[in-house]
């Protein structure tokens, strides 16, 4: 079974409302809307210090009643985090150790496969030793990989102990577009978690179909002019129209 926080994702698949900025705010605003689960990007909220992500982290929780990913995206995988490696996967492994009680600190973690061995690892051991989902993400902005390359992505995560596969892709075809989702659905089928998004105008309405396919996890904006990456919907047009899917 593959939970974050209290979501059953083997049930149903979440919808992410991506927090950017007025994290308490925004949070609440997501809940009201809908979403399912909060990514907190403290790469794009500019938090660089333990003690303030871990008390932006109480707060949302306490206030939005939402499960957090905890996420800091480097620049190499479409982040903003400036500094020195060691100090972006210190600043989550720190969050994943830090003295929260039960219901305060992050569900999950979020940690590109692209991150080095040694830092890369460190976030997984603490997640587990603590508990906690962890996504391994992959994202390419100029291209999609082909099935076989994606194939191999995908089980690599797994490899590293990945609870949920994430793979970002930007397709220059719609045959680029059922490419994923026909590896979606091969991983579905072997009884893996694994989140896809094709990205950009032809993947769009990947965003709302690849739960169809498999996807556990598809992510959503809080405002239309707040997408953290291209073709991203709002939250509340998400689950309006897999409402009307399933």
């Amino acid at each position: 079974m593959t939970q974050i926080g209290l979501f059953d994702l083997k049930k149903k698949a979440a919808v992410v409302a991506v927090i950017l900025e007025k994290p308490l705010e925004t949070s609440k605003k997501a809940a009201k809307k809908g979403a399912d689960i909060l990514e907190i990007r403290l790469d794009l909220l500019g938090i660089r210090d333990l003690e303030r992500a871990a008390e932006i982290i109480r707060e949302i929780k306490s206030e939005a009643g939402l499960p957090v990913i905890a996420t800091n995206r480097s620049r190499a995988e479409g982040g903003n985090w400036e500094g020195a490696e060691e100090d972006r996967t210190e600043l989550l492994t720190g969050l994943l150790k830090y003295p929260f009680s039960l219901e305060e600190g992050p569900d999950a973690v979020d940690i590109e496969l692209s991150a080095s061995r040694e830092e890369r690892d460190k976030v997984i051991k603490a997640a587990k030793d603590h508990g906690k989902t962890v996504i391994v993400s992959s994202h390419y902005f100029s291209k999609t990989p082909s099935p076989r390359e994606m194939k191999t992505i995908l089980a690599e995560m797994f490899l590293v102990r990945a609870d949920i596969a994430k793979l970002a892709v930007m397709p220059q075809s719609m045959e680029d577009v059922l490419n994923l989702l026909r590896v979606t659905l091969e991983f579905r089928n072997a009884g893996k978690s694994i989140c896809t998004i094709a990205m950009g105008k032809p993947g769009k309405h990947t965003r709302v179909v690849a739960p169809l396919y498999g996807s556990v996890l598809t992510y959503a904006s809080v405002e239309s002019s707040t997408a953290a990456a291209p073709g991203q919907l709002p939250v509340d047009d998400v689950k309006k129209i897999m409402e009307m899917l399933k």
